[in-house]
């Protein structure tokens, strides 16, 4: 079975000025992007924006599904995917830094960090992007994240 998700963007104008609107199958996003959004401080989304909130919710939920597999039910977790974007030999994308905090009962702060280390092995996004470095950072906390 395939399943398919997809997404649209539309673009308007140029690169330096122009803009565009990126949106979702499902419609939970429809939100405008731009070059200023990108490149400087802007407003608006932009693809690697998108490319990290893919990434950390991907991620979430195979660190939860290898954590309940193995009998560890997370209070929480959250995660921050950070998108570096190398402009040195014109815009690339070079790494994925995975910052992941949990609140899961039973287990220490060394097994959390393996199981967060297994994750990204797990995740389809990390898959997707196996040509970059991605580095994994895992905080365990004894409260359950607000």
């Amino acid at each position: 079975m395939t399943i398919k998700r997809r997404g649209t963007a539309r673009w308007t104008g140029d690169l330096e000025t122009g803009g565009g609107n990126v949106s979702t199958e499902s419609g939970v996003l429809d939100a405008p992007y731009d070059t200023a959004s990108r490149f400087e401080t802007g407003n608006n989304t932009n693809p690697e924006e998108l490319i990290g909130a893919a990434h950390a919710a991907c991620y979430s939920m195979a660190l939860t599904q290898l954590l309940t597999r193995e009998g560890h039910q997370p209070n929480s977790i959250e995660t921050d995917a950070t998108v570096e974007l190398d402009m040195d030999e014109g815009p690339e994308i070079t790494r994925v830094v995975l910052s992941t905090r949990g609140s899961v009962p039973g287990i220490d702060a060394d097994e959390f960090r393996t199981f967060a280390e297994d994750a990204e092995d797990q995740c389809p996004v990390s898959g997707a992007l196996d040509e970059l470095e991605i580095e994994v950072e895992a905080t365990l906390q004894s409260e359950p994240l607000s």
